[in-house]
């Protein structure tokens, strides 16, 4: 097992919640569809307390207002409750009154609900850009400390690949932690989980995080989601081929993964791993 402590995230929204499925789950019919988001949690919770792992859970407020709790249960294992906003709307496409509204709201639901506070964000599909450069000062204007909603990557959905690699102090004061990535060729390779630890062999990741913590000597970020261990989520049949293929991909194989992530190297929460080990 590496000895370096890494971060291990988790973005807890259902598979009807996804960004490229937008389409075929409108918002106003979100409470119609078959949540599998608590079980799916349960399951993790049970994984990482097998391996003695700690995580970050940036957890949406309309998830944790139907979901009780989940987010108290979170707390109560000892993982950190962060905030993914409330709705999952896309910072990007948000104005910047009705974001900060969002991350206000947010925060204080699950402040509410779990009586811890809630000090980090994360952007719903990384949408942190230079189309909307007041979202840190918003962050900051709610109460947070510090975002993890920078993706220093090329992608055809998000993406900052001129973004530094590793935290830095944004004007606004506000702690911004990118997740990770490998420096070759002149550009920057995806090395922090999410569809990447489904698509490609494991090996892959392994190799990727080492690189990390051995030639950057640095921590990294991780991150997944709940519906990526669920391959008997309902299927959406009519959706165009390359969603179908990222969405779908592998969904077999992600807990097993996990499993041997969890067994290669030691996970923490993001407060505990670059906040306040910063300090």
């Amino acid at each position: 097992m590496n000895p370096r402590i890494n971060a291990l995230t988790i973005d807890v929204e259902d598979y009807f919640q996804v960004s490229a499925l937008a389409p075929h789950f409108p918002r106003a019919q979100w409470d119609d569809q078959e949540c599998r988001v608590e079980r799916n949690v349960d399951r993790i919770l049970a994984l990482l307390h097998e391996y003695g792992a700690k995580s970050t859970f940036f957890t949406l407020g309309w998830v944790a207002e139907r979901y009780p709790k989940l987010v108290r249960l979170i707390v109560m294992e000892g993982h950190e409750l962060a905030s993914h906003g409330y709705g999952h709307e896309r910072a990007s496409d948000q104005t910047r009154e009705a974001f900060l509204a969002d991350v206000q709201l947010a925060k204080m639901v699950l402040e509410d609900l779990s009586g811890v506070e809630v000090r980090g964000y994360r952007a719903p599909s990384f949408s942190f850009s230079a189309r909307n450069p007041w979202a840190h000062d918003c962050l900051r204007e709610a109460g947070y400390r510090y975002s993890s909603s920078v993706y220093p990557v090329r992608h055809d959905h998000y993406g900052q690949p001129d973004a530094p690699r590793f935290p830095f102090v944004h004007d606004s004061g506000l702690v911004e932690i990118p997740i990770s990535t490998v420096r070759a060729f002149g550009r920057n390779w995806p090395a922090g989980g999410g569809g990447y630890f489904r698509l490609l062999p494991y090996a892959m990741s392994r190799w990727c995080i080492q690189r990390v913590n051995e030639g950057d000597d640095r921590p990294a970020i991780f991150y997944f989601h709940p519906w990526e261990i669920d391959p008997e989520q309902p299927r959406v049949t009519d959706a165009d081929a390359r969603s179908k293929f990222r969405h779908y991909i592998n969904l077999d194989k992600t807990e097993a993964r996990l499993s041997r992530l969890l067994s290669d190297f030691q996970w923490g929460r993001i407060d505990e791993v670059f906040i306040e080990a910063a300090h």
